[in-house]
């Protein structure tokens, strides 16, 4: 058996459905199974033993091609990577992701079997099966719903490590200065709705060396800078901000004693990985539980959350400012101590 596993981005949802290629391997245990993932997201997907092969749709390539107008050479692209697709004859192709461009790869892989969760963009219409999973959801229920009409498994969350990430934390770690336990903050995202305040963050870290002796370490992209030396600069946190790929990233949270982070790929990392947990969530729906992790899901349910992409609220956003460092600090395990 053959099988395309669609799950294009983006870092956050990547961790999510790790759980689902041990799932399948463990129901088809002969099968040859590849994940199908967006240039920039390989790196987990490449590190996960119970795949056989990782394709990357190496989109930034043909939006170039297309820009520069150049559109024979992306029409060849396309069509080579179409027929690299149907060459694999994949008996089930499944849609992890729910999109038009997702569903659209199922499609033209030539399966003939195409299953979907929670379809939109009218992608239905691209699949044989459609699977709607309910509103109140747990971390990545939608592909338990999957596994479960698959007769697989239930999907259990998994972080992956590529090979010398461990060792490129420890170094990045000891460059630092760094001993001893640390929490992971995860502050940043592409949608400033989904922030939670500059100033609470600081307070956070201040509190987590005073009271539970953890150094703060900040992680994001290089475009978080300004934000995160803000944050370290009044608080003391160890700013990492740039410094990481997402194979040490993936490292830096699956060592650490705790990890705090609005709705973006670090926090999940932190559930997948089994570390002490806690999530706020606003602007975006939140999973409330992940069975088997210590999670803890923060979120005020204000009656205009979750506005996702549009926001009523003049970018006073109180459905994260409403949350309080005390009750951060409450939600963590009395256990996460310093060694």
């Amino acid at each position: 058996m053959r099988i395309l596993m669609v799950r294009l981005s983006a870092l956050g949802d990547v961790v999510m459905a790790g759980g689902l290629p041990a799932a399948l391997r463990a129901r088809h245990p002969d099968a040859h199974i590849t994940w199908l993932v967006q240039e920039g997201f390989e790196t987990l997907p490449a590190a996960d033993p119970a795949l056989d092969e990782v394709l990357v749709w190496p989109r930034r390539q043909w939006r170039a091609l297309w820009q520069g107008r150049r559109y024979g050479a992306w029409l060849r692209a396309v069509r080579g990577f179409v027929r690299e697709l149907r060459a694999r004859r994949f008996d089930l192709a499944i849609d992890a992701q729910g999109l038009l461009k997702s569903a659209s790869w199922v499609r033209l892989c030539g399966a003939r079997e195409r299953w979907g969760v929670d379809p939109g963009e009218g992608s239905r219409w691209l699949l044989t099966r459609v699977l709607r999973t309910p509103h109140d959801k747990t971390f990545a229920a939608e592909y338990g719903y999957l596994a479960e009409a698959l007769g697989l498994p239930a999907p259990q969350p998994a972080l992956p490590l590529p090979g010398g990430s461990a060792a490129a934390a420890r170094a990045l770690l000891d460059a630092h200065a760094v001993s001893g336990g640390y929490a992971v903050l995860a502050p940043f995202t592409t949608r400033p709705q989904k922030h939670w305040p500059e100033h609470s963050w600081a307070t956070l870290a201040r509190r987590l060396q005073a009271e539970r002796g953890l150094t703060p370490l900040l992680l994001g992209a290089a475009g978080d800078r300004p934000a995160a030396r803000r944050i370290a600069g009044v608080s003391g946190a160890v700013d990492l901000t740039g410094h990481t790929d997402i194979g040490t990233a993936a490292a830096l949270v699956a060592t650490a004693r705790q990890v705090v982070g609005v709705d973006t790929g670090l926090t999940h990392m932190g559930v997948a990985a089994g570390v002490p947990t806690v999530a706020l969530f606003g602007s975006t729906c939140p999973y409330r539980t992940a069975p088997g992790r210590p999670l803890t899901v923060l979120t005020l349910d204000l009656p205009c959350s979750p506005c996702k992409r549009r926001p009523v609220c003049g970018g006073a956003y109180p459905c994260l400012s409403g949350i309080g460092v005390d009750d951060v600090m409450a939600a963590m395990p009395n256990t996460v101590m310093s060694a």
